[in-house]
């Protein structure tokens, strides 16, 4: 369930990041938030308290109110009515971009093009095109762009791939990845039923493409098999829900993968919300099924369970620091936003990052969102127009 899975982190962020302030370093990072989003708090504001390598030093937004309101809230020293004024000043080195989905590209061309580094909040941008123009532009101005894919940070998700890639338990053959909300909770007015603002299931809900691909370690499908959409009552271009069959070629073999988003999820028997679905994903592989169960936001709570088919045993792992990336690094009340700034921060300075979403991968996540999309008719995103 998304949308308390949020609220429950921005209340963990909230009780850790009191406890655990850092001291900011005389060069620290100076990070710019473009947009007041809810996300902000427990994505980038909290975890920036933890960490003396960062300041947050500037917000905006449209409404200059909100800009103050929030930079009054959170201590941040500069206020915007507008992102081009952020983006105009000098003393900023980095920006943290959540804005709706189809204004990621705009501002993220212009965060780049003003010389700032960008981490960018999924998905990467509206379409595959959008995307390839983005990537250019980093390149080109040697800058570091990434996808605010945050749960492939935390140990726990390379507990399950460093399993997966020993090959203790065979070939994978299979994956099915879930992530719902219940029926009633997102409300109608929200922007993820926007169709002009890039909205509907599987663009918020992208999660369930990333993690098929990030433990298959793949790019596109061969090929997108079935698709079902379920469209939103008030505007059928946007999905409220979607179920797709996608087939990729793993080591010379066929690995068949559903992915279901569904931001209006009926309920149990009609009558229970079914708020035990957090996002999760169940690998079938030769020997094995691994469950991991709410991998979005791991350090809340999650559990891997592995059912051995050989032996008929099923044992459970969690992981909340460690693993085979971070080794000593990190802290068991790190979120995996506080995961991924520590990556971004040592990307920024020079340093290799425990973990990175590559520029190709976030292509290759919205070549594969544009092809569900095609294949339902309801047709790829495309950006706001302003």
């Amino acid at each position: 369930m998304a949308m308390l899975l949020q609220i429950t982190t921005f209340l963990h962020q909230y009780l850790y990041a009191k406890g655990q302030e850092q001291p900011t370093q005389p060069n620290a990072l100076r990070v710019g938030i473009l947009s007041t989003a809810m996300i902000n708090t427990a994505a980038i504001i909290r975890p920036a308290m933890t960490h003396g390598g960062v300041i947050i030093s500037a917000i905006a937004s449209r409404d200059i109110k909100q800009a103050q309101d929030n930079a009054k809230k959170y201590g941040i020293p500069m206020a915007y009515g507008s992102y081009d004024e952020l983006l105009s000043e000098p003393g900023i080195d980095a920006v943290y971009i959540s804005l709706p989905n189809g204004l990621h590209g705009k501002w993220a061309k212009k965060a780049l093009q003003s010389g700032k580094h960008v981490l960018l909040e999924k998905p990467f941008t509206a379409n595959a095109d959008e995307a390839r123009d983005l990537v250019k532009i980093a390149q080109e101005k040697n800058l570091v762009l990434v996808e605010a894919f945050h749960w492939q940070y935390h140990p726990a998700a390379h507990a399950v791939k460093a399993i997966l890639d020993s090959g203790k338990y065979g070939q994978i053959v299979r994956t099915y990845a879930r992530m719902t909300t219940p029926q009633g909770t997102i409300p109608r007015s929200d922007i993820r039923w926007k169709y002009e603002l890039a909205g509907g299931s599987l663009m918020d809900m992208t999660y369930v493409v990333s993690s098929t691909r990030y433990f298959l370690d793949v790019g596109t499908p061969r090929e997108v098999a079935a698709v079902k959409a379920r469209k939103a009552r008030e505007d059928p271009r946007v999905d409220s829900a979607i179920e797709a069959t996608l087939l990729y070629d793993v080591n010379g073999r066929t690995v068949e993968s559903t992915v279901y988003s569904d931001m209006d999820r009926a309920p149990a028997l009609g009558l229970i919300p079914r708020v035990w679905e957090m996002p999760s994903i169940e690998i079938e592989t030769e020997h094995a099924t691994i469950y991991f169960y709410n991998f979005m936001m791991p350090h809340l709570y999650h559990y891997i369970q592995i059912h051995d088919k050989r032996t008929g045993a099923t044992h459970t792992e969690k992981y909340y620091t460690g693993g085979p990336l971070w080794g000593a690094r990190g802290e068991s009340w790190w979120s995996t936003y506080r995961y991924q700034l520590e990556a971004f921060v040592d990307k920024v300075r020079g340093r290799a990052p425990a973990h990175w979403v590559t520029l190709e991968s976030s292509v290759a996540q919205m070549e594969t969102i544009d092809a569900i999309y095609e294949m339902t008719g309801l047709g790829k995103r495309q950006p706001t127009q302003e």
